[in-house]
């Protein structure tokens, strides 16, 4: 096992982290209480999660100054400043998305974002004090501090990487089910009433199932957000709700309305025949 691994999962099982990382969480989540605020952060608006491509503006910018630095030889001091300062300003809607998306998390996909929140910190900070000191004419002092700065980025964008794709932080929970050209029958008529939430299998993928203004409606029942089970939601207007973070679906179409839910929810065809419901999900 590699020191990087061993490293990681002292930090999942470390529960040292958990009081003020709800704290914190609890501060964002207050923060991000409304719709608008936190579908913005999110990403609803993009179809996609705001906060990996917005991580490329700060990390690109303090990595062109540092190879300023490097291979410039003093002629590219005032470049290597403004890109500093470019990245430093990046970082704040950058860290504001990723708080947004991390405050929703639990467990050890919260504390391995606490860290990775903390080594992101400490290198924005640093990049700040390497720009102040570049503009008192300590150039070689801030192509030092950029450097260390850079280090504890990477460290934390590393710990990002694995949050994403160590610990499916962020990605599409529905993106490994197995659609069906095939009618399948899952219920009786009688079974679903109007405004009524039902969980139903369909060859293997569970379905949420639900009748709105007499017709019927029928997702994916895993949210596509974290996996939480949509059956257990609610119908508000032509949406269903989901119980864990509170993403917003249209019925028609699965779009989702409000964060943190960036991607459609994935929709069902239904139909009626001889007193049963039948469904398929086609693509």
């Amino acid at each position: 096992m590699s020191t990087i691994t061993r490293a990681i999962e002292s930090i999942e099982a470390s529960k040292r982290l958990d009081p003020i990382a709800g704290r914190i969480s609890g501060w964002v989540q207050k923060a991000t209480a409304s719709s608008v605020v936190k579908s913005g952060l999110s990403g609803t608006w993009i179809g996609h999660p705001l906060h990996p491509p917005l991580t490329d503006l700060p990390i690109g910018a303090w990595t062109m100054a540092s190879l300023l630095d490097i291979t410039g030889r003093g002629s590219m001091e005032a470049a290597a400043q403004r890109l500093v300062g470019v990245g430093v300003l990046a970082a704040v809607p950058t860290a504001a998305s990723g708080a947004a998306d991390w405050s929703d998390a639990y467990g050890k996909e919260q504390r391995v974002g606490l860290v990775h929140a903390v080594a992101n910190f400490a290198g924005t900070a640093l990049q700040a004090a390497s720009w102040v000191a570049r503009r008192n004419g300590r150039h070689r002092l801030g192509a030092a501090l950029s450097l260390a700065g850079l280090s504890s980025t990477a460290a934390g964008g590393y710990l990002g990487g694995y949050l994403s794709f160590g610990l499916g932080l962020g990605v599409d929970h529905t993106a490994f089910e197995h659609p069906t050209a095939e009618w399948t029958d899952v219920a009786a008529t009688t079974e679903v009433s109007e405004g009524q939430i039902i969980r139903v299998d369909a060859q293997g993928t569970p379905v949420a199932l639900t009748r709105r203004d007499g017709q019927l409606r029928a997702l994916s029942a895993t949210c596509v957000h974290a996996g939480g089970p949509l059956d257990e939601g609610r119908i508000d207007g032509d949406c269903l709700v989901c119980p864990w973070h509170g993403s917003k679906f249209r019925l028609a179409d699965g779009t989702p309305v409000r964060g943190p839910a960036t991607m459609k929810q994935p929709t069902w065809q239904t139909r009626s025949t001889d007193g049963r419901i039948l469904v398929r999900r086609e693509g």
